[in-house]
């Protein structure tokens, strides 16, 4: 007897990591390898969107966090069936969205970009569902609040980053998981900035930041692998879902992103995750998690693929990756901190506002005048990510 097919509540939809869950899950129902349904969907402001997913899955119900015209505002949603789609909207619109559709044992893909996607990933949680984890803010700013509801709640949080799922996939290997584990390295491309001096890095204009050499991926996320901010985001979500301490934490630059995280074991053998990058793969590894299935993922050519080469990080030039360790000994609200702040001189960034060198200087002065305080749960996390915002924007250029 076949399965009753796993339910599926995607949280931005519109987004790069979203449009890849969507041809996952095409993929994965033309070959029969697993059966999904899609049953909700959110995006921030595109109702077009919706609808274009709308005529090809049967939705329950849809989330626009904002409306980008009044068009759009008064546009409905229907199904290929001719049902016409509820449609949740506003700031919160993707947390009603869950309280509305999801089910325990569901499956919620979080793939918003930034601090918004806290409270939904905690409302999925606090529903009995497992959690794809896209979103690397939620674990970064909230990461005591949201494991911990993870536990009460018999749930699982599965990672959705490459690294992360990277190191996922080297755990299986390990009898003891990550108590086996001396430390874990993650890879950072170097983004398009990797060889410049630090003189051009302070000429660097958003155009350019956004040319990655390897990833298509958001604006926010983009500036980030950018300036390695991305990376040390990285580092403090791999302390919360692995539980490892900052001391058996690191990164390397591989500017060819074929290795995605490497695992030193306590004997001295190293696993390490190998594939091209396609972030298919990873969403893939979460959707049917820890189950191998074909897939859409690019495979590996040896042959062609010529020499694997790793850096190490000048800090010098990206002083953000140092922020991680920072923030995983201090503990308490400063993830929450470090995540308002860097949302706010990526903006700012991408406004002409401020320059690229400066955005690691911002989110370290915001760092040094927000004391971190308990995190243990949601209010806090929200009261430091507000006082957060607004140190940062007082130490923006006027």
């Amino acid at each position: 007897m076949m399965p009753q097919p796993r339910r599926v509540i995607l949280l931005g939809a519109s987004g790069s990591i979203g449009q890849s869950t969507l041809e996952v899950l095409e993929d994965l129902s033309q070959r029969g390898e697993r059966s999904f349904t899609l049953v909700g969907a959110a995006v921030r402001r595109s109702a077009f969107a919706l609808q274009g997913i709308a005529s090809s899955h049967p939705l329950e119900a849809v989330a626009i966090a904002e409306e980008a015209t009044a068009g759009e505002a008064s546009s409905e949603v229907r199904r290929a069936d001719g049902r016409l789609v509820p449609v949740c909207r506003g700031p919160r619109a993707a947390v009603e969205l869950v309280d509305a559709v999801a089910r325990p044992g569901d499956l919620v893909v979080a793939a918003m970009v930034g601090a918004a996607g806290i409270e939904p990933v905690l409302a999925a949680l606090a529903r009995g569902c497992d959690v794809a984890l896209a979103n690397k803010e939620t674990l970064v700013a909230a990461g005591a609040v949201v494991m911990a509801a993870a536990r009460q709640h018999h749930v699982r949080i599965i990672p959705v980053d490459s690294e992360h799922s990277a190191v996922a996939q080297c755990l299986l290997g390990l009898p003891r998981g990550s108590d086996d584990v001396a430390r874990v390295v993650l890879t950072a491309s170097g983004g398009p900035f990797r060889t410049w001096t630090h003189e051009q890095l302070r000429a660097a204009t958003p155009a350019q930041a956004l040319k990655h050499p390897t990833w298509a991926m958001g604006a926010k996320v983009t500036i980030d692998s950018a300036s390695l901010m991305n990376k040390s985001l990285e580092l403090i979500e791999a302390h919360w879902l692995f539980g490892l301490e900052n001391t058996r934490l690191g990164a390397v630059v591989h500017p060819q992103s074929m290795v995605h995280a490497m695992v030193e074991c306590r004997d001295g053998s190293v696993l390490a995750q190998l594939s091209p990058p396609d972030m298919r793969l990873p969403i893939q590894c979460a959707l049917c998690w820890p189950d191998r299935v074909a897939g859409p993922a690019r495979r590996v050519d040896f042959a062609s693929l010529g020499s694997l080469t790793f850096e190490e990080v000048d800090h010098a030039r990206f002083p953000a990756l140092l922020l991680a360790g920072e923030v995983i000994q201090a503990g308490g609200t400063s993830g929450a901190v470090l995540n308002a702040a860097n949302e706010v001189a990526v903006e700012a960034f991408l406004s002409g506002r401020l320059p690229f060198t400066s955005i690691a200087g911002i989110v370290s002065d915001t760092l040094d005048s927000v004391a971190a305080h308990d995190a243990s749960s949601l209010e806090a996390v929200l009261a430091a990510d507000g006082a957060a915002r607004a140190a940062a924007s007082a130490l923006l250029p006027s």
